[in-house]
């Protein structure tokens, strides 16, 4: 099953380059663009010659003169590009899907089998122990005391990248009642703001601009809490300052602009 899969999307891949091989060739280059007109105009006349709109002395002047255009067209080795280029074009056509098979063959393991559900089960397991253990020694020193506070930012850096939002945020807060850090701050009001709590992040962000009043995350995070609290003008108002104070080569730049396109 899984080579038939593979087939059909090689085939889906390659289907543009089908269409250009099959595609009726058109005029390449100025010489063949002349000619193909001339050859239009001979044909022209050829026509006009027999509704007898046109004399045959006059059609065998106009005639004589678009051939000696052609004979005097510039001659370039356009056709022959032409073949050579749908030549290369169909040799890839097979070539590329039997060179990435014979890579996959080479380098690739199409025997692996998947992670089994115990594997999987036991390193979660692992981790929980880990995270446990690590519980364990922030409950055997001073809530207060920055060993507990260093403790609590790894926890809570762990629970994030877990997925697990309310434990992360739990951490972050009792690390920030520890000492109070802008860019911590700053980390947890953008999990409450995707925990759908603006009104947490905007007051964690009213503090930390206190201390960092020029911070461009943080000014970007506090639009972002207010637009996530149905205040458009609000938002409006944080991001068009924070353009403005902001380089013009600022990375960040087109995200903010592309939030300030997307308010009601």
């Amino acid at each position: 099953m899984i080579w038939l899969l593979l087939c059909a999307l090689a085939v889906l891949a390659l289907a543009p380059l089908a269409l250009v091989l099959l595609r009726p060739a058109r005029a390449r280059g100025r010489a063949e663009a002349d000619l193909a007109l001339y050859r239009a105009q001979l044909a022209e006349l050829d026509r006009e010659r027999e509704a007898g709109r046109i004399d045959p002395v006059a059609h065998a002047a106009a005639t004589l003169e678009v051939q000696r255009r052609i004979l005097a067209a510039p001659q370039d080795a356009t056709p022959a590009a032409g073949a050579r280029s749908g030549a290369v074009l169909a040799a890839l056509l097979f070539l590329l899907p039997a060179a990435a098979f014979g890579l996959y063959l080479l380098r690739g393991v199409p025997d692996m089998p998947s992670a089994p559900y115990d594997q999987r089960r036991q390193q979660a397991e692992a981790e929980e122990q880990l995270l446990s253990a690590l519980r364990a020694r922030i409950a055997a020193v001073d809530p207060a005391s920055e060993p507990a506070r260093q403790g609590q930012l790894l926890l809570g850096n762990a629970e994030r990248n877990r997925g697990r939002l309310d434990a992360a945020a739990e951490a972050w807060r009792a690390a920030l009642a520890v000492r109070f850090d802008a860019q911590l701050a700053g980390n947890l009001a953008e999990l409450e703001i995707e925990r759908g709590d603006a009104a947490a992040a905007a007051a964690l962000l009213a503090r930390a601009l206190g201390s960092e009043p020029a911070d461009p995350r943080l000014r970007f995070l506090s639009g972002l809490a207010e637009a996530r609290a149905g205040r458009a003008g609000n938002a409006r108002s944080v991001w068009q300052a924070l353009l403005a104070d902001a380089p013009r080569d600022a990375p960040w730049r087109a995200v903010v602009e592309r939030q300030l396109q997307a308010l009601p």
